[in-house]
């Protein structure tokens, strides 16, 4: 609990959506309409935290990889959480993308989102992919898009825990 009381208590958070039907959306309108990263701004806000960084990008590997990259690099960046992307169809390429990139993974913060999400929705949680892990003293979550599964995984795991994950990876 000691090392819990000594993690930071305000940190900057990049909020990467990753939806090319989203994307799509705001190329040809030029408005975004991104109610999953809203949904994680302001519980994040609410928590006492800033989002420094906030991108929609499409399902597609390169941009994601380019984007995390980018987060990972700024200053103004503490924690990542990207939305969207971890179904198991064809076009869902957020774990893929993502992975590579981490140092360490905490395979416990898939373990609990999925048995968090059983209790809520049953046998289905079987298809939700979520990772969490550490990269260059940053903590980088993603998570699935459906707000059940975004107040899931902020509440009872991402934003309980950030600040433990973060002073842990920059010893």
């Amino acid at each position: 609990m000691k090392h819990k009381a000594e993690a930071p208590k305000s940190l900057k958070f990049a909020v990467i959506t990753c939806s090319s039907s989203r994307y799509e959306s705001f190329s040809k309108t030029g408005r975004i309409d991104d109610p999953s990263g809203d949904l994680i701004t302001r519980a994040v806000e609410e928590a006492g935290h800033r989002v420094t960084l906030r991108r929609l990008v499409p399902d597609d590997r390169a941009v994601i990889q380019r984007v995390i990259m980018k987060a990972l690099r700024s200053k103004r960046v503490d924690a990542i959480i990207t939305c969207g992307g971890t179904g198991i169809s064809p076009k869902d390429v957020t774990i893929e993308a993502v992975r590579p990139l981490l140092e360490k993974e905490l395979d416990g913060f898939g373990e609990l989102f999925r048995s968090l999400s059983y209790e809520e929705i049953g046998s289905a949680a079987m298809m939700t992919r979520a990772i969490a892990g550490v990269s260059g003293g940053k903590a980088v979550f993603c998570i699935p898009g459906s707000p059940q599964g975004i107040s899931i995984a902020l509440k009872r795991l991402i934003l309980p825990e950030v600040g433990h994950v973060i002073k842990h990876a920059r010893e």
